[in-house]
């Protein structure tokens, strides 16, 4: 799985990545770990944009939450943005939403990643 990688020069350490499908499901979600590994193992803070998903199952919330832990043992940050209705519904349903960082916004996120 290729996903759209793009560094912030204002930001050293920091990747915002987008998916390159609609649905992170127990079809791809082996590709996604692979993927998203390889930017958690060189990068500080991942920026994830979720605008293009639509679904997500619970092997694509787990491989999520693999990730968040990923970057939270290296002292990392994982941030979520543009998250579609039925999947922000999903992780209302699942009470991830208290788990991730959810943004409505790239913006928005980094703002925070500003302030921080």
């Amino acid at each position: 799985m290729d996903l759209v990688i793009a560094t912030l020069e204002s930001r050293p350490g920091t990747a915002v990545v987008s998916f390159p499908m609609d649905n992170l499901d127990a079809g791809n979600v082996k590709d996604f770990r692979a993927a998203i590994q390889t930017v958690a193992d060189t990068h500080d803070t991942v920026v994830l944009d979720m605008q293009r998903l639509t679904f997500v199952d619970s092997s694509g919330l787990g491989a999520l939450l693999s990730c968040l832990r990923t970057m939270k043992g290296k002292k990392g940050q994982l941030l979520l943005f543009g998250m579609t209705k039925p999947v922000r519904a999903l992780f209302e349903l699942v009470r991830m939403h208290r788990i991730f960082s959810i943004y409505n916004s790239q913006e928005e996120a980094l703002a925070e990643l500003a302030a921080a």
